[in-house]
């Protein structure tokens, strides 16, 4: 029914993907596979990230997995370390990697709000970090944030989540400044509610689907493949005048 884009550019490149092993992240590996590109992930789900990596290396495709858990920064920067070593400098980094688990304002703890701000922020900036010096030297790179469409929609039960998420945004734009002179390209993609397995195990009902269908103006659910072929976009040379603005892709249910 419908025909997605290939893109030559993406062919070899390295790319980087956090929380590559399930979810968003797999959908998003899965993708930039599809495309040969060279691509390091990493997750705290050994088994899912090495059972992944060993399904598309029997395929043909190029990637590496290395079990990580990216809120201790120093065993990341290390990993993309090793992602650089195998695959060449990073042209293209997502930092997808995040916790939206629920929560009351009135049960964060000054250590829960670092741990919820570590896993859903604090990793992409240091990522970012370590990637910079490769893009630089090559004079192009693409450096994708995740935000979410939570803040924009006064979700409740997620005040850290949504904290981080929105710093997001904020963080992207300074980047695309500081960045930009190098040809490095920093974005937000915002995805709606993306209907991983996690999502339809802890929290589709029927009741929140049935809202959300009222609330989202085009028909249908979106999956983990809908955001992978935005951040395609992203990491290609197609969008090589695009930096500093948000995507969302929500089938139009928020307004930025």
């Amino acid at each position: 029914m419908f025909a997605y884009a290939t893109y030559p550019s993406l062919q070899g490149m390295p790319v980087i993907v956090s929380g590559g092993a399930s979810g968003i992240g797999e959908g998003i590996v899965r993708a930039f596979a599809a495309q040969g590109s060279k691509v390091g992930f990493v997750d705290i789900a050994e088994a899912a990230g090495n059972k992944l990596a060993a399904e598309l290396d029997a395929a043909g495709a190029t990637v590496k997995f290395t079990p990580c858990d990216i809120t201790d920064i120093a065993a990341y920067q290390a990993a993309i370390k090793g992602f650089e070593a195998a695959h060449g400098p990073a042209l293209a980094l997502v930092n997808n990697a995040a916790n939206d688990q629920r929560h009351s304002i009135a049960d964060v703890s000054p250590e829960a709000w670092d741990r919820n701000i570590a896993v859903n922020l604090k990793h992409a900036f240091f990522a970012a970090q370590a990637v910079a010096p490769g893009m630089i030297a090559a004079g192009k790179g693409s450096i994708v944030n995740f935000g979410s469409v939570s803040w924009m929609t006064n979700s409740s039960q997620l005040t850290v989540y949504t904290a981080a998420k929105a710093a997001a945004h904020g963080m992207s734009r300074s980047m695309s400044r500081e960045y930009g002179k190098h040809g490095i390209r920093t974005n937000t993609l915002v995805p709606g509610w993306i209907m991983t397995e996690r999502q339809l195990s802890l929290w589709a009902t029927p009741e929140a689907l049935a809202r959300l269908a009222e609330d989202q103006p085009l028909a249908g659910r979106l999956y983990p493949e809908d955001i992978a072929r935005m951040v395609l976009f992203l990491a290609a040379d197609d969008s090589r005048m695009i930096s500093g603005q948000d995507f969302l892709v929500d089938g139009g249910w928020a307004h930025g």
